[in-house]
């Protein structure tokens, strides 16, 4: 009997042993944060508010270690040349410390594509809207002289002579390409003779293309940057809110006066925008 007991007690002994790091492996663990895939969603034009609530997120997932990688989910038809600019520039910052995972719904086009290919993967749907790679500007007006006005050079009023605006247009086209040349690189599989025609293209097409690599949600875009960032078992987290930014109201837009938005900007300028053919009235 008192061999029965001590047989026993060994065994508690044992199991013991063995529990007791499990459990305080387990409690440790669960104390541990989870590694967070941050996402950041634009669905509007990019202009200046927008923009800013972009970077503010961008900002936050640079400097806080917990967020691993950064989701973009897009719809959006692009929008002015500089604010673009400027998100494409922190967007470069971010990937120089964590992969960045576009994933595109309804549309990434002009200027929401050159955001898009500076990240390291890109799904959309087969009916996403793809491409539209290119500028668009008004011209400024053929100088004229305003009795009322007295202007110190011909180009006070205007700023350029339209031919300089031609020329920076084209010089900003330019940049578009080499900066989907470089994101997309041997990936790619059309030249500047199709990719700058401004075509856009469905996501069934887009793939062929190389202009994105494969179909998925933004479930697949949480999972393709957890794997980048070699890190398991994570949550993913909206960084709209993290941040505390707050998503920017659209006056971007002319509205007509029966207020519909009209798919064009509300103030001249350049823009790396994609605007859609209007229906024709019958």
């Amino acid at each position: 009997m008192n061999t029965s007991a001590s047989k026993w007690e060994q065994i508690r002994t044992g199991l013991l042993w063995i529990a007791l790091p499990l459990l305080i492996g387990i409690l440790v663990a669960s104390a541990i944060p989870r590694p967070v895939i941050g996402i950041i969603r634009l669905n509007d034009a990019i202009y200046a508010q927008s923009a800013q609530d972009l970077i503010t997120q961008i900002d936050y997932a640079i400097s806080h270690p917990e967020i691993r990688a950064v989701v973009l989910s897009f719809d959006s038809p692009g929008g002015t040349v500089v604010d673009t600019e400027s998100v494409y520039m922190e967007l470069t910052r971010l990937r120089e410390k964590k992969p960045v995972v576009t994933v595109i719904n309804g549309m990434s086009a002009s200027g929401a594509y050159y955001l898009t290919v500076n990240t390291d993967y890109i799904y959309a749907k087969p009916t996403s809207l793809v491409g539209n790679v290119g500028v668009i500007g008004y011209l400024p007006p053929t100088p004229f002289i305003y009795e009322e006005i007295i202007s110190t050079g011909p180009y006070k009023l205007w700023g350029s002579p339209r031919d300089t605006d031609m020329r920076q247009i084209e010089m900003i086209k330019q940049g578009f390409y080499q900066a989907v040349t470089l994101g997309r690189g041997d990936r790619l599989k059309i030249g500047p003779e199709v990719l700058l025609r401004g075509q856009i293209w469905p996501g069934s097409e887009a793939l062929r293309l190389g202009l994105i690599d494969a179909f998925g949600t933004e479930s697949d875009g949480v999972h393709k940057a957890a794997e980048l960032a070699r890190v398991w078992h994570v949550e993913a987290a909206d960084l709209r809110y993290l941040a505390a930014s707050q998503a920017s109201s659209s006056g971007f837009f002319i509205q007509s006066p029966e207020g519909i938005t009209l798919p064009y900007p509300s103030e001249p300028g350049i823009y790396m925008l994609y605007i859609p053919e209007l229906p024709v009235k019958k």
